[in-house]
């Protein structure tokens, strides 16, 4: 497994210890690793930094030289057994030097134990093999315009009374226990979170956020295409007709690439998921919309 180079910048820097590797605050998180990401392109909820912070107060980590910080990631960790990689920048102007692995070899040490997970650019495939992460399956982005639609009644907005149920549909389609994220991600501003029951049974969730450039739908998990279906028409019906929305789905999940096929959403970026280990025994086929490329 490739390792930090004994002879590079960064391990000099972190021997005299003018470059430091530490936890992120809230405020860090978002003047920080959420303004870089706006930067970078990669368009995050307006109120992510609360609600990923939630998901793990020490997961988000800063490389601070002199004081300046010049990289960040993301290793949050999901209890004893799970965690995931993301939010990861370097500055341009110290690309190359050493830091970025530094940064990375203290996000696997403090997940060390646990299933490690991620989602990479798919160019950079062969990099992220080289620190010893198997590929899984490929996720896609998909953008589309919202417009009206018929809604079910079968959906519903979230309700306090939901979440036992919601709790065992999601410990189906995600790696480990994450109910203090998903009450944070799934009750903030700007968002909308929907329930769908048959025959009283909750088979299936999701929430639409508001972003810098329009709205991500995710999570979308549902048991059957007609509830992902109906959740997929409630999420999209929720914000102003004409806005921009996307929704990133698994490619293994033939259904998922149904619905977006046949609302005429169109491709615009992809990810490759990837595990440092054997890949989990999830249902990817309830899985209609990932929660975040950031958190899993």
């Amino acid at each position: 497994m490739k390792q930090l180079d004994p002879t590079s910048a960064a391990a000099r820097d972190l021997a005299s210890g003018r470059y430091r590797i530490r936890p992120m605050t809230v405020a860090e998180l978002d003047s920080i690793g959420i303004a870089w990401m706006r930067d970078a392109g990669w368009n995050p909820g307006l109120h992510d930094a609360v609600t990923f912070h939630a998901a793990d107060p020490e997961g988000f980590l800063v490389g601070l030289l002199d004081g300046e910080p010049i990289a960040c990631l993301s290793a949050v960790a999901y209890g004893d057994s799970f965690g995931f990689f993301g939010c990861y920048i370097v500055r341009a102007d110290h690309r190359g030097g050493g830091y970025g692995m530094a940064l990375h070899e203290a996000g696997r040490a403090r997940l060390a134990g646990r299933l490690q997970g991620g989602d990479g650019v798919l160019e950079n495939v062969a990099i992220y093999e080289q620190i010893g992460r198997i590929f899984a399956y490929r996720n896609a982005r998909f953008e589309g315009t919202a417009a009206a639609a018929p809604l079910s009644l079968r959906l519903a907005p979230l309700q306090a009374s939901d979440w036992l149920e919601l709790l065992a549909l999601d410990a189906a389609c995600f790696p480990a226990p994450r109910e203090a994220f998903l009450r944070a991600f799934l009750t903030q501003p700007e968002a909308t979170a929907l329930v769908h029951r048959t025959d009283g049974l909750l088979d299936g969730f999701g929430l639409v956020r508001r972003c810098g450039t329009g709205w991500k739908a995710g999570p979308l998990f549902a048991r059957s295409p007609e509830a992902a279906s109906a959740l997929y028409d409630g999420l999209t019906a929720s914000i102003p007709a004409g806005d921009n929305f996307y929704l990133d789905i698994p490619e293994p999940n033939e259904a998922a690439r149904a619905l977006v096929a046949r609302h005429g959403l169109r491709e615009v970026f992809a990810t490759a998921r990837m595990y440092a280990g054997e890949p989990p025994a999830l249902r990817l086929d309830w899985v209609y919309g990932v929660t975040t490329f950031e958190l899993g």
